[in-house]
């Protein structure tokens, strides 16, 4: 009998321990996300500027519209703002909310071509303090033309000191033309 109570003992044991726990399940893979639409708004108090980016196919055979919605002015200071959207699902998903929510895993990065006298300064950080991007102030300076980039990083090596040392992968890569005047 005691081995009976030792043997069902055991196998109450073995049967407890292999539980359906995921403690050694990989981690869930984190898609990057899906944009079809960049928009862009320059507000400088009294003016404002929009800059669009829109591709609704993605890879497909329709091309991309790229828009800007007039030009900038000298020596004016704009307060920026980016919207990304996904507007393959309906209604439209706002991703930026995801990019602020993962904002240790994301960076926007602004690249000013050669010609166009602007500059810009980061105005939205992650949970450490390092760049994140959705928030922006760009500095005009004089009358120029040129293309002003907008690109988003997906896991970026932060801190860093640039889209040249960023690493991770661009979800996003956008290049408007532009006009000061």
């Amino acid at each position: 009998m005691k081995f009976f109570k030792y043997a069902l003992l055991a196998s109450t044991l073995i049967f407890a321990s292999c539980s359906d726990d995921d403690d050694n399940a990989p981690d869930p893979v984190n898609e990057e996300e899906v944009i079809t639409t960049l928009t862009v708004t320059l507000d400088s108090g009294s003016d404002t500027v929009v800059m669009q980016y829109q591709d609704l196919d993605g890879d497909g055979p329709d091309a991309a519209t790229v828009t800007v919605s007039g030009s900038l002015n000298a020596n004016t200071t704009y307060d920026g703002s980016i919207v990304l959207l996904n507007e393959t699902e309906s209604p439209a998903e706002n991703v930026t909310e995801e990019i602020e929510e993962e904002d240790d895993e994301h960076q926007f990065f602004y690249t000013v071509g050669s010609g166009l006298d602007v500059a810009t300064d980061y105005a939205n950080f992650d949970g450490d303090g390092n760049p994140l991007g959705t928030l922006f102030v760009l500095n005009v300076g004089s009358a120029s033309s040129g293309g002003l980039t907008f690109t988003l990083r997906h896991e970026p090596n932060k801190p860093n000191t640039g889209l040249e040392n960023a690493g991770g992968s661009t979800d996003i890569e956008v290049t408007f033309d532009v006009t000061v005047e």
